[in-house]
């Protein structure tokens, strides 16, 4: 069972992701003892959307085209209506996430962040949850959709809405000290 003091954690995003679903992840896998990486596409800083207008910036310290999957256990995706709206049209953004689940690694997306998901075509079959206004989307990719907290498919752990961060948060630490988890592409 791998240490979470171990692991090295990516978090995908762009401009417009939802403040606290990108900052707290950050700082708490941090301080649980994580090596947290944060990877845009153009590796330089975004700006956050908090309350209804545009919020904090966020350092980068990699482009998403140099992400390596075989360099992280786990790949964490904040929401936010836009920022994975921009990422699941950008083919390299797709790629990753795709690259992360085929590789059997842990996969955490947040309320719209499902969207990448299904973009990469690997959330069909699979339990999960979203913002409760991407359901159809989730349904219509072959989700079995829940209105939960937090829901975990091998790996691939989903979360509603920042209300759900402690419990997403804690999963995501949970799912890594577990280990790889093979899996079967959706």
């Amino acid at each position: 069972m791998p240490d979470i003091k171990q692991s090295k954690i990516l978090i995908m995003s762009t401009h417009g992701f939802e403040q606290s679903e990108l900052e707290e992840p950050l700082n708490k896998l941090k301080e649980a003892g994580a090596t947290v990486h944060v990877a845009t596409l153009d590796g330089e800083a975004i700006k956050g959307w908090d309350g209804g207008d545009w919020g904090n910036s966020i350092q980068a310290d990699l482009k998403i085209a140099d992400a390596s999957v075989e360099d992280y256990d786990a790949l964490v995706l904040p929401g936010g209506q836009i920022n994975p709206d921009l990422l699941r049209v950008e083919a390299d953004a797709v790629a990753l996430v795709r690259d992360f689940v085929t590789g059997n690694k842990i996969v955490g997306a947040i309320c719209h962040a499902p969207w990448l998901l299904i973009e990469a075509g690997v959330i069909e079959g699979r339990d999960a949850t979203s913002y409760a206004s991407i359901a159809t989307d989730m349904k219509n990719a072959g989700a079995n959709w829940h209105d939960q907290p937090v829901v975990v498919s091998n790996g691939i752990i989903t979360s509603r809405k920042p209300d759900d961060l402690d419990a997403f948060v804690a999963k995501i630490i949970e799912e890594v000290e577990e280990g790889a988890h093979r899996r079967n592409a959706a």
